[in-house]
């Protein structure tokens, strides 16, 4: 569910995007300005943030680009699989099997701790221990 729509080159670096489907983040913007008549153009390098994919692409400065909702929620670590992590919501008291795609942070998760996961365009991913 898109809520906010700006322009490229409106587009820091931090920002949101969505690149082909999937929810990214700005890394690096150039813009280049053209001649007389021309538009300007920017080069943007994007890393998804669920697949953490590299992502660079082309766009007139006027385009219209996407922002994701990406909601962060608490939850408590119940128990760990196999780069999964089943979660329980602390606002619902939900029970959530979430992918932890990142070594490190699956590595820190302790049962019985906090972490905080996104919700990211309807998947779900563990970020980071509290």
């Amino acid at each position: 569910m898109v809520l906010k729509i700006v322009d490229a080159i409106q587009a820091k670096v931090g920002t949101n995007i969505i690149v082909d489907g999937e929810a990214c983040t700005v890394r690096k913007v150039d813009i280049s300005k053209t001649g007389k008549h021309g538009h300007a153009k920017c080069r943007m390098e994007a890393i998804g943030m669920i697949s953490g994919n590299k992502k660079v692409f082309v766009v007139p400065g006027h385009d219209r680009l996407e922002v994701p909702v990406v909601n962060k929620m608490k939850a408590q670590v119940l128990s760990k699989g196999d780069k999964v992590v089943n979660v329980m919501n602390l606002e619902n008291f939900e029970t959530l099997d979430i992918a932890c795609p990142e070594q490190e942070v699956f590595d820190s998760l302790v049962e019985g701790e906090n972490c905080e996961y996104w919700e990211i365009e309807g998947a779900k991913v563990v970020k980071r221990k509290l």
